[in-house]
């Protein structure tokens, strides 16, 4: 695996972010974030702020920091889940956070892949790098992996903060050809142990969003939103986050 092409952060400041097959989980109760905070995004959901008194988002659980994953040290991938609000027909990959999300992807090609969480019906998570930030260089800067295949597609909208409170949104249209600007769309080849680069948008599959599209330099948190418009049955509705991938980044102070 290549580890994406980092650059010093500091310096590009001063010059300058499917259900492959049916699912099922015994989730027990609905472990969904209340979003009541106070979000500037121009788009849609939550900022990605919580308050923790479930226990969700201080890392009691490890599910929202990552506490009980490990040190995942300076890789491409998310290294924490910042907040999610989970919507109705989730649960599916629940009891595997937040490992299933935090890690490379899982990728079942033309069948899909199980290794995923499903964000039920316009749920959202909000994902956050400790290591290496997004930085907008030559070509895609960051992939997102869902787990389509042939004939069945579920898409989700992204967006991406560099203070995890203001958010830019990449436009998506999941009715148009070829789900134009929405993630969920493209097969996902890479996983952690077949040798295919995570890091490389020809060859990992997934869905690549560049940074200049929203006239940003750089990024270090990224929210998926399920369109609303995927199927909702189930514990496996909406959105099927696999994982995500830094292509052009940069080290963080």
């Amino acid at each position: 695996m290549n580890i994406p092409r980092v650059l010093p952060f500091a310096a590009l400041v001063a010059g300058a972010v499917a259900c492959a097959t049916p699912k099922s989980a015994d989730t027990g109760a609905d472990q969904a974030l209340d979003d009541g905070s106070d979000d500037s995004d121009s788009a849609d959901g939550g900022d990605g702020a919580a308050d923790g008194d479930d226990g969700s988002a201080d890392g009691d659980d490890g599910t929202a920091d990552g506490g009980d994953g490990g040190d995942p040290g300076p890789d491409p991938f998310a290294d924490r889940v910042v907040d999610m609000d989970l919507g109705p027909a989730h649960g599916f990959g629940l009891d595997a956070m937040p490992d299933i999300v935090l890690g490379a992807p899982e990728g079942g090609g033309d069948v899909g892949s199980l290794d995923v969480l499903s964000l039920g019906c316009e749920g959202w998570i909000v994902l956050g790098f400790d290591d290496i930030g997004i930085v907008d260089g030559p070509g895609p800067d960051l992939l997102v992996f869902e787990n389509p295949f042939p004939g069945w597609t579920e898409h989700g909208v992204v967006a991406v903060s560099d203070d995890g409170e203001t958010w830019s949104e990449w436009p998506c249209d999941p009715a148009g050809d070829g789900a134009p600007g929405c993630a969920g769309e493209t097969q996902v080849w890479a996983t952690s142990d077949n040798g295919v680069d995570p890091t490389d948008p020809e060859a990992a599959g997934g869905d690549a969003f560049d940074l200049a599209e929203l006239g940003l330099g750089q990024a270090r948190f990224v929210r998926i939103r399920d369109t609303g418009s995927n199927s909702c049955d189930g514990e496996s509705g909406g959105f099927d986050l696999d994982a995500i991938a830094v292509v052009n980044g940069a080290a963080l102070d």
